[in-house]
């Protein structure tokens, strides 16, 4: 889904690391370390996240693509080592070992582990695991901090905050630009803009953590700053909103995308809809943005408002029922180290996969070999 950009990552969730590459962003670009680990260390916040975040402390190294702290219009590459890798070595070896290691043989609803041990036919649930973990949108989360900067060098802000956990809503209407909604959120152990809301969605995950559950929710992902026309509507596959849908969708525990109106447009009239058209002497304006930014498959210069549903994390302290892969015997689900609610967290991870699908259209509609030169296309030629 993306045109210009690419991106791989490799790594298990117990392995030595995580690995990523990002191929196709412009030569130029200031680029840090510093930088990349703000974005993982909002990652790593949140009530309700459990005792890996306690013995990781994400830092990616940049190991190529940048010189002197610029791009060099070559594929950028990135290392996160995993701490938890110490604990780890004999479970997780390249190499063979000898002596038993302890298979995993109780898959757990709602995971990878049933539907991959029967797709590539492992004894062990752990060969599925560890790579299906959501450990691996660390790396994502790395990688998209490239794409977020790219995106600042043009003005184009992307934020989130949480607007459900479980049945608790936040329903106040934000009029705060990504950025500021972002520094309001990063504030709440929950991302909630509302106190009252906060402390109950506090209680919430207290509540579903004393009884060995989980809890899912709702976040809400603005991005502001855009021209006219990333995406286009001539083809299925071009259209903004199928890249952010595919895009989004792809991470772990997501289960649902609205963009605007979405679902409570389904409810009402056209009349009340679609956003009226006017002008202000200098550029068209909106009297609403029911649409979320997108019409036609194709940014229309306002913002693009997205909410994304997660489903509570898989992984149980009481477990489901199950059944053992081998002896066919019902007994409870596998247990991990888990974490009863990631939705705070998700809302980040969700930032950073759109900052890939804003930055890839942007180079696709304006072009250019270095940041420079995106810069002078978009100066001579778009519309807002």
């Amino acid at each position: 889904m993306l045109a210009r950009l690419k991106f791989l990552t490799a790594g298990e969730s117990h392995g030595q690391g995580l690995l990523g590459i990002l191929d196709g962003m412009l030569a130029g670009l200031e680029i840090s370390e510093d930088y990349i680990g703000v974005q993982l260390a909002r990652r790593q916040m949140g009530y309700g996240r459990g005792g890996r975040m306690k013995i990781e402390k994400d830092h990616a190294e940049i190991w190529c693509g940048v010189r002197h702290g610029k791009t060099l219009g070559a594929p950028v590459g990135l290392i996160i080592r995993n701490k938890d890798w110490d604990n780890w070595t004999r479970k997780m070896s390249v190499d063979p070992v000898d002596g038993q290691i302890q298979k995993v043989t109780l898959p757990r609803p709602g995971h990878a582990d049933l539907a991959g041990v029967q797709k590539y036919e492992f004894d062990d649930i752990r060969n599925v695991l560890e790579r299906s973990s959501a450990r691996e949108t660390t790396m994502r989360v790395g990688l998209g901090s490239v794409c977020r900067k790219l995106l600042e060098e043009v003005d184009i802000e992307v934020g989130s905050r949480v607007v459900q956990i479980h049945d608790i809503k936040d329903e106040s209407v934000s009029k705060f630009s990504p950025n500021q909604l972002s520094k309001m959120a990063d504030a709440s152990p929950v991302r909630c803009l509302d106190k009252e809301v906060e402390s109950a969605m506090v209680k919430t995950i207290d509540n579903a953590k004393a009884s060995g559950d989980s809890v899912g929710g709702i976040f809400e992902v603005i991005a502001n700053g855009l021209p006219y026309g990333l995406g286009a509507h001539t083809q299925w596959d071009r259209k903004l909103h199928t890249r952010i849908s595919a895009m989004l969708m792809s991470v772990n525990a997501f289960k649902g995308i609205e963009i605007g109106e979405g679902f409570g447009g389904a409810e009402k009239f056209g009349s009340e809809v679609h956003d009226e058209i006017g002008h202000d002497g200098e550029k068209f304006i909106r009297y609403s943005n029911n649409a979320g930014g997108i019409e036609g498959g194709m940014s229309n210069a306002q913002p693009i408002v997205i909410r994304m549903a997660m489903k509570p994390i898989p992984t149980l302290i009481k477990p489901l029922h199950s059944v053992d892969i081998h002896s066919k015997e019902k007994k409870d689900a596998h247990k991990e180290r888990t974490d009863s609610c990631a939705v705070p967290a998700a809302s980040i991870i969700a930032e950073s996969m759109l900052c890939f699908v804003l930055a890839d259209a942007l180079l696709e509609k304006f072009g250019g070999d270095s940041v420079d030169q995106l810069k002078a296309h978009m100066d001579a030629s778009a519309k807002y």
